[in-house]
């Protein structure tokens, strides 16, 4: 069973990968996500409002993720030592439940229900280290421009995107990382075909000629 480092820029299409990854039998773990919902726990959300405030809050008493990226997004010394605080903060606590579901799956891969493969989506995973845990480390390969578009999509501005972009390591610097590229500059039936190659590639077993194992 083989762990795969998805890697990529800022709206390159990961998560598109991952869902096509994940039809193909994979369990997918996004860092993102999994962030998302710490927020929610209670240690996590006090440490928040020590630091922060309880404006950080919204109506329901939830951490409000828009504050906390006009925070920790604004291309300023100050911005990012609160960056490098909110990732001491969060990250160890991704690690301990990825690893900790992954331990699980290696107790019961042998049964019929394992993954055909593990897919750990993490934006900041060679920054962090992850990538020692990889089998495969896949970049997910769009040209700026097009992930600019994708990202006023979503409502953000030109610089947040920008702020957000300069937050991670370089996509030259991630490109040398790579073992293998899956391009997803086109449509999504191209991408599903750099998918079905990446997948026969880096993941399927390759099938057993019966002639060379003789008699």
């Amino acid at each position: 069973m083989k762990t795969i480092g998805l890697i990529g820029g800022i709206a390159s299409g990961k998560s598109a990968v991952s869902a096509a990854l994940a039809r193909r039998g994979a369990k997918v773990f996004d860092a993102d996500k999994i962030g998302h919902q710490l927020l929610d726990e209670p240690e996590v959300r006090n440490e928040l409002v020590e630091r922060w405030g309880p404006d950080l809050l919204d109506e329901s008493s939830r951490v409000d993720r828009k504050k906390i990226a006009a925070r920790v997004f604004q291309n300023t010394d100050e911005s990012a030592d609160e960056l490098k605080w909110l990732e001491e903060l969060l990250h160890p606590l991704i690690r301990q439940r990825i690893e900790r579901e992954i331990a699980d799956i290696g107790r019961h891969w042998h049964l019929a229900s394992a993954p055909s493969a593990i897919v750990i989506d993490a934006p900041l995973l060679l920054e962090s280290g992850w990538n020692e845990a990889c089998d495969v480390i896949a970049l997910v390969d769009c040209p700026r421009e097009e992930r600019l578009r994708r990202a006023l999509d979503r409502g953000w501005t030109p610089e947040e995107f920008t702020r957000r972009e300069l937050s991670q390591m370089p996509i030259e610097q991630k490109r040398r990382w790579a073992t293998h590229v899956i391009d997803n500059s086109g449509t999504l039936a191209d991408l599903q075909t750099q998918v079905d190659q990446f997948w026969n590639d880096a993941v399927a077993e390759p099938a057993k000629d019966p002639l060379a194992e003789g008699p």
